[in-house]
């Protein structure tokens, strides 16, 4: 099968050092990247576990045409994974023959280290831990369907729903097939960490995005009504960006620009199974969009999510392996690219309100940044205080730091993440009055149930059309 061959190719290219999964990943012609991505995300992240397993059952000396790195990804479907995807092929009769001897390998690991579960295999340090407890977050696509008709669907497969979540003690205590609506976000379902649903048949019909929650806020802080005119400054892979057409009904246009133009074509593809229409996508620098285009004259929202060192993303380790802090130079170099990012964004003439993100822990990246923007602007924007309850706040390195966001595996059951929200001090005369209202953002009550029902006329557990 075609998967397997590209994942054995991606890790392959990540151990000599060719770049890192993602970009292996976008790069290669597989076109289910999401599918890709998470197969050699697990193969690698349990890749001390087959290796060991691999040479005690002796798999590479009987089959001696079996590449190394195929052979990990292989096991993995076969011990860890769901099974052969597709039939499994030509591999399925090959390792059938080995499949005795690799589960008993595997059982014979488990009793060494005095585990029962797979995941008690994984050699983690504490702050691995707190990663391994982050649950997975499954946001409904409102331009497809609602909140009660995926909770209905998952239901009817077996799982068993609990409401909503009163506190991050009921999301740390998720086993098994019980899920949650998370406290904070109303289309947000939270299911225990490790559920796969890359193959669910709502996914793959875009009535839901596997999306953090922390990478949900921009985009509910932003909160552009229908109508708006909004821009996405660096908009691939594309969720928040299907994220803010959901907020906007389709109603109105979003801008988005990125350089990449495989990841573009990606997100193309993500932003049409999610049913969005409203987004004009454009593969372009956002440091050469003229705020002074016509085009953009009615723009009072900007997302920026700009390019960074990703030092909070949960598969950091994975994607480039022994990756620490970013050094000085490359950190200096980012936040060059940031800091012009933000103030050109800022010199939009009718830029009413301004998200600021990035998926970095780095200081660098993201109190100085928006420091330094803020300086460079005296008098006319100002950091918005936004969700007081939020635990997470940004470091004290300036008069109203504490009004940033952060957050992390350990404080909020995230990835790691920097948000700011700013807005003008004073608005231009080409917004209105109404317009210029910041938008409320207490958390909405659970969307009211809809007689419509995902799947009602299919047999249970068909894919919605």
């Amino acid at each position: 099968m075609a998967l397997y061959a590209a994942a054995a190719s991606v890790l392959a290219g990540v151990e000599n050092r060719q770049g890192s999964i993602k970009g292996l990943v976008y790069s290669s012609s597989f076109q289910n990247v999401k599918q890709l991505y998470a197969l050699v995300c697990e193969t690698q992240r349990y890749s001390a576990v087959l290796d060991a397993v691999i040479a005690s059952a002796g798999l590479l000396r009987s089959e001696k045409k079996l590449r190394p790195h195929l052979a990990k990804v292989l096991v993995y479907e076969l011990l860890l994974g769901k099974g052969f995807r597709g039939g499994g092929g030509r591999w399925k009769p090959l390792l059938g023959r080995h499949q005795a001897r690799l589960k008993a390998e595997l059982a014979r690991l488990k009793v060494h280290r005095g585990v029962s579960r797979n995941e008690d295999l994984l050699d983690v340090g504490t702050k691995s831990e707190s990663v391994s407890q982050v649950p997975r977050f499954v946001r409904v696509n409102t331009l497809k369907t609602c909140s009660d008709d995926v909770v209905d669907y998952f239901k009817r497969q077996g799982f068993s729903y609990q409401g909503r979540a009163s506190s991050l003690d009921d999301l740390r205590a998720l086993k098994g097939k019980h899920f949650l609506l998370d406290p904070l976000l109303p289309e947000l379902l939270v299911f225990p960490a490790q559920t796969d649903l890359h193959e669910h048949p709502l996914y793959r019909a875009g009535h839901f995005i596997l999306q953090d929650k922390a990478s949900c806020l921009p985009a509910m802080l932003l909160a552009p009504p229908p109508g708006s005119h909004v821009i996405d400054a660096c908009a691939a892979p594309g969720n928040k960006t299907s994220h803010l057409a959901a907020l906007m009904k389709n109603q109105g246009k979003i801008f988005a620009f990125d350089l990449d133009a495989k990841r573009l074509a990606f997100m193309a593809t993500l932003l049409a199974r999610a049913g969005v229409s409203c987004c004009e996508l454009a593969e372009k620098d956002f440091l050469a969009v003229s705020p002074s285009d016509p085009r953009y004259r009615q723009v009072h929202y900007i997302l920026l999510d700009p390019s960074c060192s990703g030092s909070g993303m949960l598969t950091r380790q994975l994607e480039e392996p022994g990756a620490g802090t970013p050094s000085k130079e490359r950190l200096c170099a980012l936040a060059g690219f940031q800091q012009r990012a933000l103030c050109h964004a800022l010199s939009f003439p009718s830029l009413q309100r301004l998200v600021y993100s990035t998926c970095s822990l780095c200081q660098e990246e993201n109190e100085e940044v928006v420091r330094d923007a803020l300086q460079q602007n005296p008098g006319a924007f100002r950091l918005v205080p936004v969700l007081p309850s939020w635990p997470h706040r940004g470091l004290g390195t300036f008069p109203g730091a504490e009004h940033c966001l952060r957050a992390s595996p350990e404080t909020t059951l995230t990835g790691g993440f920097f948000i700011a929200v700013i807005e003008r001090v004073e608005v231009p005369s080409s917004v209105s009055q109404a317009e210029a209202l910041a938008p409320d953002l207490t958390p909405s009550p659970a969307p009211k149930r809809k007689k419509r029902r995902i799947g009602r006329r299919k047999t249970a557990g068909a894919a919605p059309t």
